[in-house]
């Protein structure tokens, strides 16, 4: 059997810190300088960069899945539920889209399409689900992916809430401010997504190149 436990140095986790940071950085940078000072701004619609970054991340997301499973074959009934986890995400971040130019619901539709084939084939693969989830449950790409799905599914919501910003600012309420407020903190889940995605990348192309050695000795 290939070793399971995939190695991470101190150099390794200090450059990757740094460039998730700069990351970070200049993705808040650009949010700042085209959504919140450009002309026409602040601008969080659906139209803002900040919205069409958010989809850039969800596919960004689940092409990485995909690359684990098709391309380096490890992790495989993982890789399936966590691309479509990520593709979901991604249909219903352009719900609006697609209710508006396809049908009323098409978003839903979609969501049923990629869910049920998905949990069947996991369902059916159970076993090697938990064997793979145990070995990405050590992982700082799971660590990621847990505080990205915190920060995006319940914190993002809860802190988004009308009656949260009613009540800080009362009669000088500004639906902007809220909407800024959520949209952000769900743009920085979903890079913490997508950095969840690159370590399991990093992780799996390990793992592949570990079965190689060990069925090559």
């Amino acid at each position: 059997m290939p070793p399971t436990c995939f190695p991470l140095t101190f150099r390794a986790v200090s450059f990757r810190a740094v460039v998730y940071i700069l990351f970070l950085a200049a993705l808040l940078q650009m949010v700042l300088t085209v959504d919140v000072r450009h002309i026409g701004a602040p601008n969080f619609s659906e139209t803002s960069l900040t919205e069409i970054t958010q989809s850039v991340l969800l596919l960004l997301c689940t092409t990485s899945m995909l690359i684990i499973r098709q391309h380096f074959k490890v992790l495989r009934t993982l890789s399936l539920l966590l691309s479509a986890f990520f593709a979901m995400s991604l249909v219903r971040e352009n719900d609006l889209w697609l209710d508006n130019y396809v049908f009323d619901g098409a978003w839903e539709c979609l969501v049923t399409l990629i869910a049920l084939p998905t949990l069947a084939v996991v369902i059916r693969g159970r076993r090697q689900f938990l064997e793979e989830f145990t070995q990405m449950a050590n992982s700082l790409g799971f660590g990621l992916f847990a505080a990205g799905f915190l920060v995006t599914y319940v914190c993002s919501r809860l802190y988004g809430r009308s009656e949260l910003w009613h009540a800080l600012m009362g009669e000088h309420y500004l639906r902007i401010i809220k909407d800024a407020a959520e949209e952000i903190t769900e743009l920085t889940g979903y890079s913490l997504l997508l950095f969840a995605s690159l370590e399991l990348l990093l992780m799996a192309r390990w793992l592949s190149r570990a079965k190689l050695v060990t069925t090559a000795g």
